[in-house]
């Protein structure tokens, strides 16, 4: 232990010299030691010794132009940029600076302010003026002036003849033109002088790539300038890119280790581990990259569509759509991401705004890009426009004669028009020549929608012989059975699926399901258990026996337990540990729900889910300074979304700080204009605050991008509400359910009606709406709370009895009319609340309602039991405790009665149950 001691000691005293040490050095010294880290080709201590030198001296010239080297070869242009003006600022030499400033801006897309600055300076050195002219020319390229380009490439070559990175500029020019030969001699004219040229060797593979398609040759030669070079990224950056395109995983994993060897921070590295990850379909990990390169670079339109790509991958819509839809205006020549966003639409099933965005694709002679054909297919599909969509999948197909896929596409658009015998008849031949599937599921899933049952076995027998190996054949066989109505088969048919494959979720998962609808739940929870008995970390598994405890009404402990016991499993599964807070918040357990968000934002910190569960948790706990912290952290962690900005805005409101929850929002709509969320929210605000024409302008601008949606008018009409201005708000809710026959929009419009005493107009219009609608459950429970409100039992009697006849299992209407029947001192009051338990049971609300009707009929065990249970559900509901006191008072117990109102009590002046349970106690 002594010796440990002194060693610890030792070194503590070394640290300390050499801090010392560092503080004695002047600025020039400082600056020497770097540029001698630097030919060591040690950049990390070359750049932190120039940066304590600039710490003492920030005029210091050629430090800034030093460090604005090694942020240039760090890949970082854009501090490169900075650090070299602030040299030319400190009057460092023009000659060494602006040549590498000309290709920082470059490299960040600063093209028309590289041209307008520098476009006709000449430098005195021959070799600086040569490179700034060969960057100039690239930038003249980049923005289509060929003329100008020529110049500067004429121009570079003219002062120095042997210019390198000239030269390599016009063997590219040379091979654009087609003009290989030329291009080769001068790449073979500078590697004869110069066979360690790494970029004369990078040019050497492009050329042999993307001119000759010669891709075996093409990576000789990367590698070839990696091997010179092993530092040089745009080698390996080539390399990686072959590998991956050609699916070799397992060598871009090895190609990929040695570039983070050199370069582990650069954006380079860090986008093509993000690619890595996603095409090893590792969506978790690269959707976490994807956030670092989108915090570093949250304009590059690559780094915006691998980005968007990923959250398209793991369903998350919104998030995709965001991305991409950035990505498309930065950059709205290139089709991958418009393909991709048009994607994300399809497959959120917003056809409307997928139509939108494929129109958007077309060229100036209204073409499509050929890439796009099946995907267009698709949407006019969806779209109902079977014609066009036939017309599209046709010219997929005639592209790729073979491919099966296309063919089936156009199969299905022969269906949805209308041409049932042909579409059949091709999807029957595809699935008889073709070895893959999606013709044949195709043709199960069309004849059960035609609920023609023995072709759709027919079909299945025809896919089993396909993959007799595989459960798949076997559990849809079982879903047709199900769905003729015969389970014996439809068992014995999922069985048989289980005995190919034992750990096949979605045949356990369906008998289960005809476990329940038999009512046998222990026997539904047995399949999930065998399940984990051959795999203890199968996670559908593991959350399948969650779904089953809160159907089978388990208590929020028995459900927290096997919550707990999935977060065990997979403690990097994010759902589970989502679900667990969800549950806390549910019932109004803050605390227990801050504990399960902190331990699992400890467990996955780059989790934005769990972040955002955190602050919400806290807001429910009053935290709100942790809150804020939490939303802005995870604006950090998302800067491309806008659900940060907008929890974060719910945050500042609950602390009263409505500029800064103005401002989110705001920067949230930034993001994404049509954030019907940052929208409502800006609505909220201005009504608040009484700004009513900023209101109205955002609900103005709601209908302008949903012509056809209700929700603009929706939105105008509760602005108008505020104002009291009643026969305007019930235009807006006319004009909104002129467009789509919204139950929200009915409520309001029926209120609107009573509250400006047209109780005529109103009851009319409920009873049109109601006729036309007779199942509009949503509807009737409104009408139902209206006459709660005025104590008109009779007539709410009357709604809920309607209401059941349409709906005779809706628990909620149960509940409420057994609280009327025992209002109005009816028999079956009780009966009613039972039943409305057994719908929905451990309800603390439905079991407050049965506790309350026991205690009129002086059962008052049964309902001192339901209503501790239901504080054990929810223990901060003040509301239970007090009616808990009641029914001891009517009991008899006073000691209880008084301990549950002194808890009461505690709660302090601002409890709506303080003067009530103050004059209990008085009386006791």
């Amino acid at each position: 232990m002594k010796l440990h001691h002194t060693k610890a000691l030792f070194a503590a005293i070394v640290v300390s010299l050499l801090a010392i040490a560092c503080s004695i050095e002047n600025p020039e010294q400082q600056i020497k030691s770097a540029k001698d880290y630097l030919q060591k080709e040690d950049n990390k201590a070359a750049a932190i010794q120039l940066k304590n030198a600039l710490q003492k001296n920030p005029g210091l010239g050629e430090a800034r132009f030093l460090l604005g080297t090694i942020f240039l070869k760090d890949g970082n242009a854009v501090s490169a940029e900075i650090e070299f003006r602030k040299a030319l600022a400190a009057k460092y030499r023009e000659t060494i600076v602006i040549p590498e400033l000309a290709r920082s801006m470059l490299l960040i897309g600063q093209t028309e302010k590289l041209v307008s600055e520098f476009g006709s300076l000449r430098l005195n050195q021959p070799a600086a003026d040569a490179s700034l002219r060969t960057t100039l020319a690239t930038a003249y390229e980049v923005l289509g002036k060929t003329d100008s380009s020529e110049a500067a490439m004429t121009a570079a070559l003219t002062v120095d003849p042997n210019h390198g990175p000239a030269l390599l500029v016009r063997a590219r020019q040379k091979a654009a033109a087609k003009d290989l030969d030329g291009a080769f001699s001068i790449i073979e004219g500078i590697l004869s002088k110069d066979p360690k040229y790494a970029d004369a060797w990078k040019l050497k593979g492009d050329i042999l790539q993307y001119s000759k398609n010669l891709v075996d040759d093409s990576l000789v030669a990367y590698r070839k300038s990696i091997e010179i070079n092993p530092k040089f990224l745009a080698g390996h950056v080539s390399v990686l890119t072959i590998l991956l395109q050609q699916g070799k995983l397992d060598e871009a994993t090895k190609q990929l280790e040695m570039l983070k060897k050199v370069a582990a921070t650069n954006l380079e590295t860090k986008y093509f581990e993000t690619l890595l990850a996603y095409q090893k379909k590792d969506y978790k990990s690269a959707r976490d990259l994807s956030q670092y390169l989108l915090r570093a670079a949250p304009n590059n339109p690559r780094i915006l569509q691998i980005a968007g790509a990923i959250e398209l991958q793991m369903k998350s819509y919104s998030q995709a759509e965001t991305y991409l839809t950035r990505a498309v205006k930065t950059t709205p020549e290139l089709s991958l991401p418009r393909r991709l966003l048009v994607a994300t639409y399809v497959s959120s099933a917003q056809p409307a705004k997928a139509l939108a965005a494929l129109t958007g694709s077309l060229d100036k002679d209204g073409n499509l890009d050929p890439s796009m054909y099946s995907l267009a297919g698709e949407v006019y599909l969806m779209n109902g426009d079977a014609k066009k969509a036939e017309e599209y999948f046709a010219k997929a197909l005639k592209l790729q004669p073979d491919n099966a896929n296309s063919r089936t596409a156009l199969a299905i658009s022969h269906l949805a028009g209308g041409q049932t015998a042909t579409a059949f008849d091709e999807l029957e031949n595809i699935a008889s020549t073709d070895s893959g599937t999606k013709a044949d599921l195709s043709l199960v899933s069309a004849y059960l929608r035609r609920n023609e049952f023995d072709k759709a076995l027919s079909a299945v027998d025809k896919l089993e012989a396909k993959q007799p190996d595989k459960p798949v054949a076997a559990t849809l066989r079982g879903r047709v059975h199900v769905a003729r109505k015969d389970m014996v088969a439809a068992r014995k048919s999922f069985e048989g699926a289980l005995v190919i494959d034992p750990t096949y979720f979605a045949a356990a998962a369906s008998l289960a399901r005809l476990d329940m609808i038999d009512k046998k739940p222990d026997d539904a929870k047995k399949r999930f258990e065998n399940l984990l008995v051959k795999n203890p970390k199968n996670g559908p598994a593991l959350l399948a026996l969650v779904q089953l405890a809160v159907v089978n009404g388990a208590k929020m402990e028995e459900i927290a337990a096997l919550l707990s016991k999935a977060i065990d499993a997979n403690p990097t599964d994010v759902m589970p540990r989502v679900l667990l807070i969800e549950l806390y918040l549910r019932n109004k357990d803050a605390a227990q729900a801050i504990a399960a968000a902190q331990n699992a934002v400890t467990t996955v910190p780059t989790s934005p889910e769990l972040l955002e569960e955190l602050g919400r948790a806290q807001m429910q706990a009053g935290e709100l300074s942790q809150a804020i912290a939490s939303f802005l952290k995870l604006t950090g962690l998302q800067p491309l979304s806008p659900q940060p900005h907008i929890r974060l805005a719910e945050a500042y409101a609950a602390n009263k700080n409505n500029p800064s929850a103005e401002q989110s929002l705001y920067k949230a709509l930034e993001i994404k204009p049509d954030s019907v969320d940052a929208q409502r929210g800006l609505i909220l605000l201005s009504v608040q605050t009484k700004k009513f024409l900023e209101a109205t302008k955002i609900a103005r601008d709601v209908q302008k991008q949903q012509p056809k949606s209700a929700l603009g008018w929706l939105f105008e009409g509760d602005i108008l509400l505020a104002q009291k201005n009643w026969d305007a708000a019930a235009t807006a809710y006319r004009t909104g359910l002129q467009r789509a026959a919204s139950p929200d929009l009915a409520i309001k419009l029926h209120t609107v009606l009573i509250a400006s005493d047209k109780a005529t107009e109103a009851e009319k219009f409920a009873t049109t709406w109601l006729k036309e609608r007779p199942k509009d459950v949503v509807f009737y429970l409104h009408l139902g709370d209206m006459a709660l409100v005025r104590k008109d039992y009779p007539v709410a009697e009357t709604i809920y009895q309607s209401l059941l006849k349409a709906q005779p299992d809706n628990a909620v209407a149960l509940n409420n009319l057994a609280w009327v029947m025992g209002q109005l001192k009816k028999d079956g009051s009780v009966t009613y609340a039972e039943k409305a338990n057994a719908l929905m049971p451990n309800q603390p609300d439905f079991m407050d309602t049965w506790a309350m009707l026991l205690a009129d009929g002086s059962d008052y065990p049964k309902a001192i039991d339901l209503l501790t249970q239901a504080l054990k559900l929810q223990p901060s509901n003040p509301r239970l405790r007090l009616n808990l006191a009641k029914v001891y008072v009517k009991s008899g117990d006073k000691g209880k009665a008084r301990t549950e109102l002194d808890e009461l009590v505690k709660l302090g002046a601002t409890s709506p149950y303080q003067a009530e349970a103050s004059a209990l106690i008085k009386n006791l």
